[in-house]
């Protein structure tokens, strides 16, 4: 079994599980969207499907059929990885700590707001 890629082209590469040409069907398709007559009449959106895990990846970013390839299999790499591995995946652990990073943020901003408007009220208060 030969790595086909180590890790997707992220800021942070992750230690993902390798895929195999063997292992995956590739299709080239007409993209939807918006995109007219340069969308409708080429075949540049890509369908990746890993076998063994029946896993499916439809990527249509980009207008180069070569760019769509590389991104799909990135794609396809992370679900795989998350697929086999679950909680444990580093793709899994990375979506925990954004998701935690985003609710201290808000939870942040709402204690600001709660500030700011005790403040203007206590400013009321001293004005009459």
């Amino acid at each position: 079994r030969v790595p086909l890629l180590q890790a997707a082209g992220k800021k942070n590469s992750f230690d993902l599980l390798g895929l195999t040409e063997a292992e995956l069907k590739e299709q080239f398709v007409r993209g939807d969207g918006p995109g007219g007559q340069a969308t409708n009449k080429t075949n540049n959106c890509v369908v990746l499907k890993h076998i063994p895990s029946g896993i499916v990846v439809k990527c249509h970013q980009t207008r180069s059929a070569e760019q769509n390839r590389k991104i799909a299999r990135e794609i396809l790499q992370e679900k795989v990885d998350l697929f086999y591995k679950g909680e444990d995946s580093d793709v899994f652990k990375e979506k925990k700590a954004s998701e935690k990073k985003k609710q201290e943020k808000k939870r942040r901003a709402k204690e600001n707001l709660e500030r700011k408007k005790h403040f203007k009220e206590m400013l009321q208060l001293d004005k009459k």
